[in-house]
């Protein structure tokens, strides 16, 4: 039994069923907010590390607002989008499980805007709202259902496995570049920039540990595999042929016409002495049938 499945029992009463419900509203009136004064949401609601530290804590939740997109047709596709894959997660993790993954990403969220705004005197956070929370989802979707079809542009079909691959490599990109930032040449710094990687250390410890939640639970855990949607339809359909073979399954069988206890409840069976082996007979065959020698 691994850490997650000790928090579990003990911390499992208190998970929040259908948080991605939850978050999709506060998604909604992150859009109003955006739409109406979005200058509201920098001055008192971003992940703002200094004035977290002056005493405005409430921002460690109220960032989580921020809305995925500030254009309508795309906000409502990424709404449906993130509800679906959260509803999906849920429902094969479990509610826990889900909410530790959840949480976790926001914790590490918060870390590292500190992180940025104190070694490296960026303050990251007001930038990127929920961006980097909202990848760690559908990385681990794609990590748990690599074969789901996606229309990509609405009209290529992909599978989320390859899609995952892209933007794992998008983001590796970020994290490595920031990190050699001091021997990278001037023209690859240039073209990256140009493919809205931005090459700096900050950047790269803030998509680090933003998306630490998917290295922790696909990398760290080893039991992962158990939630996997083949190995959950494999134990369901083991589970099941088992029951049917337990209901299927008889105790007594006449050697001669090969009716069992379901054929009649007044059936009787015996097994004769005089048979050179485990025959098995019905009241009817006991005294009538020929012994086997």
């Amino acid at each position: 039994m691994n850490w997650i499945d000790k928090l579990e029992r003990k911390f499992g009463r208190y998970a929040i069923h259908n948080l991605m419900y939850y978050v999709i509203v506060l998604y909604a009136l992150g859009f109003v907010v955006q739409i109406v004064a979005p200058e509201f949401y920098t001055a008192y609601l971003a992940l703002d590390p200094t004035a977290i530290v002056r005493g405005q804590v409430w921002r460690i939740v109220t960032f989580v607002i921020y809305p995925p997109n500030t254009n309508i047709f795309y906000f409502l596709i990424s709404m449906y989008l993130y509800y679906s894959i959260g509803k999906t997660l849920e429902y094969q993790w479990g509610a826990f499980r889900f909410n530790l993954y959840l949480f976790t990403g926001v914790l590490l969220h918060v870390l590292g805007a500190f992180v940025c705004q104190y070694v490296f005197g960026v303050n990251l956070g007001i930038f990127f709202g929920t961006y980097y929370l909202n990848y760690s989802l559908f990385f681990a979707f794609a990590a748990t259902y690599p074969d789901m079809q996606f229309l990509l542009f609405f009209i290529i079909p992909i599978k989320a496995k390859w899609l995952g691959v892209i933007n794992g490599i998008y983001f590796g990109l970020t994290i490595v570049s920031g990190f050699l930032v001091y021997v990278l040449p001037y023209t690859t710094i240039v073209g990256l920039m140009r493919m809205g990687i931005i090459v700096h250390p900050a950047y790269s410890v803030m998509a680090l540990l933003s998306l630490g939640n998917f290295l922790i639970f696909f990398f760290g855990m080893r039991n992962m595999r158990r939630f996997s949607p083949k190995e959950i339809h494999r134990r369901r359909t083991y589970t099941r042929n088992v029951q049917q073979g337990q209901k299927s399954a008889v105790t007594h069988k006449c050697a001669i016409c090969g009716r069992t206890e379901k054929d009649g409840e007044q059936l009787e069976f015996r097994f004769c002495s005089k048979c050179n082996g485990n025959y098995e007979y019905c009241q009817e065959h006991l005294f009538t049938h020929q012994h086997v020698k």
